[in-house]
């Protein structure tokens, strides 16, 4: 027995220690950093301890909430919406059809660019100068544009947008393996009843892609939750604060202001803040399919 599980334990032993460096250490010290006072520009107080005020501070800080304010919007917008294109866009990719592992490949592609490199390009697209989006409006006219990274009303909904476009993909690859694993019975069966595209997927499609569509809207909430770099390549926060998500108002606690004690609690409440929707929809929509499947 123990020849036969050395191979399984030498092949799982590296990423254990990947995630116990990566994800499970820093989450532990950022943990014990937010009950300290640690900022870099200060370097001869060293770390003193504090208890909870790093947490009270966070709860009265007006811009810590207002980038609180602005993630929650930033996930209630862009999350449900990635899921349902992405939802279209699994169906008809899973459609029979000449040229669809082409068409697969190529929806994949906003996914796999790195979002530093498609936020820089929608940055110009939205450019108020010389971007796509002016061009498209106003034609070669010089003495017209509009610049919505810099207006506070709209820069929040161009980061969305470009959000949007980049990882519909990933929730649609999440929902085309649910798809794929539906039995095609199934769909023959009940042509044979008579039943509509409409009560296909209603009855058949949607009841039995529900967990491929929990994964999906769990993964893409965390991922909006915890959204940095787009903020910060876009627009830097601004105008005025619009879109310091609480992500990037930590970034700049830590890192531009020194404070890695508070930075750290601003880490913490993000942790945390997804640790709890993360329960809440496995809570209320996971039980709800378990309890569907044990009574079918």
């Amino acid at each position: 027995m123990k020849r036969t599980n050395d191979p399984v334990l030498g092949f799982l032993l590296p990423s254990f220690l990947f995630v116990l460096t990566f994800s499970l250490y820093p989450i532990l010290e950022s943990f014990r950093l937010s009950f300290y006072r640690m900022i870099l520009t200060l370097p001869w107080i060293g770390q003193k301890f504090i208890g909870w005020e790093n947490y009270q501070d966070l709860v009265g800080d007006p811009v810590a909430l207002q980038s609180l304010l602005t993630s929650m919007i930033f996930v209630a917008v862009t999350t449900p919406v990635e899921v349902l294109l992405g939802l279209g866009m699994a169906l008809l990719l899973n459609e029979s059809f000449r040229g669809r592992g082409w068409l697969r490949a190529i929806v994949l592609v906003p996914w796999a660019i790195p979002t530093v490199v498609s936020s820089q390009m929608w940055r110009f697209i939205f450019n108020d100068r010389y971007g796509l989006f002016n061009f498209v409006l106003f034609g070669d006219a010089t003495d017209r544009y509009w610049a919505p990274l810099a207006e506070p009303g709209l820069a929040l909904a161009s980061i969305m947008v470009a959000d949007i476009w980049k990882t519909t993909s990933f929730a649609a690859l999440i929902i085309l393996a649910g798809l794929q694993v539906i039995p095609g019975e199934l769909y023959e069966a009940a042509s044979i009843d008579g039943a509509s595209a409409w009560q296909k997927f209603r009855h058949i499609t949607l009841p039995l892609v529900k967990p491929a569509l929990l994964l999906a809207l769990l993964f893409r909430t965390i991922d909006a939750l915890k959204v940095f770099d787009l903020v910060f390549v876009m627009t830097q926060g601004g105008p005025a604060d619009t879109t310091n998500v609480l992500q990037f108002h930590g970034y700049k606690k830590s890192f531009a202001e020194g404070m890695i004690g508070y930075g750290s609690t601003i880490a913490v409440a993000v942790f945390m803040l997804s640790l709890i929707l993360s329960l809440l929809y496995i809570r209320l929509l996971g039980a709800r399919l378990l309890g569907k499947d044990r009574q079918g």
